[in-house]
């Protein structure tokens, strides 16, 4: 007899012991909020506060699973306030479906090669799947972000009317908590701001923003993805291209998280390790595309799109003549052999569009951003965002500070900060 998807994952693919939910277990939850915490004493208590401000009718439907975590080579400090969190969770008295997960307590430890925020991610969202209905959603949080209450119910709205299985949510960090802090936010939020409305103007699928604390999925979207990436960073931009890849993404409305804006070296890259570097190195080590990028990346995609017809060949002779680099770094990717590959299994032209976003993907997308800046370096905000908010059909804004509530706004829309 032919297991169903979810028996099929828990025995293949399911990352769940030695670990075990404790607290509520209660089946059939309209879905559950995954919290990885690692040493968020001060800060996972408000994030459960601003949870409990959505309506009772709403938390009674909803588990949120805190996933205490650490490395077995995690600093002291970081282990005791570990230790402090479980104990005050474990304390109760929380207007919540509230569960944990001790990734932090003897023989529970992630190991020291492979632990990080992909991995507690992948742990709270494998337990939580026999505890969420079949139509439910798995929602990603983290310990240090608040949420507006709307934001179950923005949640559960957009599932019920959505065909994708994937969705992101508007978000607007926090301020940060010092002069500094706040400078080093702008830039970095705007930065991820300004990549993806390049994108957006070149017509690329992969036009989202890729925020740990702002993404979900269907239980469905999930087992079909074969569950989140362990990656110790960059978790949430891959989670995201396969998750575009095999069930689609849209944008919740009517609800923006609030992630923390403050420095970390917990990771190689994001939001914290890029605080630090701009706060270390100053604001010129926070750089940005020009749009001469983005307008490449447009004429190659509209050059596939109006020529499903062609060669592989053909198609980077097209692309030589509009920029050399474009070519170099597609005969790098080995785009010719791949392009004849997709047209003998395609079926029909949209099939081959489909399986052409899927080889050229996010990363592909990015790497060949970077590649085109050999020609058009990158530079600092004031000199890179009036060309592309030109091209983009923005209307101007001055100072890094109004560009930032302009895309906020523009990009959380309907409902921005």
């Amino acid at each position: 007899m032919r297991r169903d998807p979810l028996t099929r994952y828990l025995a293949g693919h399911a990352l769940t012991s030695p670990w075990s939910i404790e607290g509520c277990r209660e089946p059939h939850n309209a879905g559950c909020v995954v919290i990885p915490a690692l040493g968020e004493s001060l800060r996972l208590f408000a994030t459960l506060d601003s949870l409990a401000r959505n309506p009772q009718q709403l938390r009674a439907e909803f588990l949120v699973l805190v996933v205490v975590n650490h490395r077995q080579d995690a600093p002291k400090p970081e282990k005791e306030d570990n230790l402090e969190t479980l104990e005050r969770l474990r304390a109760g008295g929380f207007p919540l479906r509230l569960a944990l997960v001790d990734a932090a307590g003897p023989g529970l430890e992630l190991p020291a090669k492979t632990g990080g925020v992909g991995l507690a991610r992948r742990i709270g969202m494998d337990l939580a799947l026999p505890l969420v209905a079949p139509d439910g959603i798995l929602v990603c949080l983290d310990a240090d972000t608040l949420v507006e209450p709307g934001y179950l119910a923005a949640l559960s709205a957009h599932f019920r009317a959505s065909r994708e299985g994937g969705a992101v949510l508007p978000f607007c960090h926090q301020r940060g908590e010092s002069a500094g802090e706040e400078r080093a936010i702008t830039l970095y939020e705007l930065f991820l701001r300004h990549y993806v409305l390049g994108l957006e103007r070149a017509g690329s699928p992969y036009a989202f923003h890729c925020v740990g604390s702002a993404m979900a999925c269907t239980r469905g979207a999930y087992l079909k993805l074969g569950g989140m990436t362990t990656r110790s960073a960059g978790e949430d931009f891959y989670f995201l291209q396969q998750l575009k890849r095999t069930s689609g993404i849209a944008q919740v409305s009517g609800t923006v998280v609030h992630p923390a804006a403050r420095s970390s070296h917990r990771v190689p890259f994001g939001t914290g390790k890029s605080i630090a570097r701009i706060l270390s190195e100053g604001e010129e080590s926070q750089s940005f595309y020009r749009a001469d990028c983005f307008r490449i990346l447009g004429q190659w995609l509209g050059m596939v799109e109006s020529g499903l017809k062609l060669t592989g060949g053909e198609l980077l002779a097209a692309a030589r003549l509009e920029h050399p680099g474009l070519a170099g770094y597609l005969e790098q990717a080995g785009f010719a052999p791949v392009w004849e590959r997709l047209g003998r299994n395609a079926a029909t032209p949209a099939a081959l569009k489909v399986a052409f976003h899927g080889w050229f993907d996010a990363l592909k997308t990015v790497r060949l951003i970077h590649h085109l800046s050999q020609s058009y370096p990158r530079c600092r905000a004031a000199e890179a965002l009036p060309g592309l908010f030109q091209f983009c059909g923005v209307a101007p804004a001055q100072g890094e500070l109004a560009q930032l509530h302009l895309l906020r706004g523009r990009q959380n829309r309907p409902h921005s900060n």
